[in-house]
């Protein structure tokens, strides 16, 4: 992790969205055999990794994500998908953890956003959470090395940490192959909703076969 930003200086540490195009060995983190035996259980056999993203929210002014969910602004069809959040450093309360609304992904609705474009947020969309203001938020406390998987549905977020200590982490997004990853609507959500241009993500299949037959997809060795 410190060889990338010593090499890539114009990188913000906050969120790094694309890690596997800037280098191919993040893949790795992504294959783990036990990782990929629990998206299984979730998604089935078949299994592409569409996404990486390392998350490395400084010790003082690290920013917030505002309350959303992933499936608002990800060109996934049928929208089935989950990601896994890998801790390198602690993740408490204090330094900014995770955070999610549990049982919010269960009725695979998405519920509507709006923009939101403060300097202090790594994430442009926001949701109100007035239809979910009966549910209690629970913190996704994590050891380096553990790591945690939420649905597409799910509403998460994450406080600022100005905590002194540094919350870094890896997170992977994995999609069945019997899904499409629709290019042309990615370019479009990037250029509507103001999101980040997803629409050229490398799709590597890490498990099982292509089902689809759509995506042009990696095999990963």
């Amino acid at each position: 992790m410190t060889d990338l930003f010593e090499s890539r200086p114009d990188l913000d540490p906050d969120y790094i969205p694309h890690l596997i195009e800037i280098d191919r060995s993040w893949l790795g983190y992504a294959q783990h055999p036990a990782i990929l035996d629990v998206v299984e259980r979730i998604l089935g056999p078949d299994i592409v990794v569409w996404g990486s993203a390392l998350f490395c929210k400084r010790a003082t002014g690290g920013k917030a994500t505002p309350w959303h969910q992933d499936g608002q602004y990800w060109p996934i069809r049928p929208l089935a998908t989950v990601t896994v959040w890998i801790a390198i450093d602690p993740a408490t309360p204090e330094n900014g953890c995770l955070r999610v609304i549990p049982g919010s992904h269960n009725d695979g609705e998405l519920y509507r956003h709006h923009v939101n474009d403060a300097d202090d947020v790594v994430l442009n969309q926001a949701l109100d959470l007035s239809r979910l203001e009966s549910s209690t938020p629970r913190d996704v406390i994590l050891e380096p090395g553990m790591f945690s998987v939420h649905d597409v549905y799910m509403v998460h977020g994450a406080e600022p940490n100005n905590s002194g200590r540094r919350r870094a982490g890896l997170a992977y997004r994995y999609m069945p192959t019997t899904s499409y990853f629709d290019r042309d609507l990615g370019a479009r959500q990037a250029r509507e909703l103001g999101v980040v241009d997803i629409s050229q993500r490398e799709l590597h299949l890490v498990r099982g076969v292509d089902r689809c037959g759509r995506n042009d997809i990696f095999c990963a060795g």
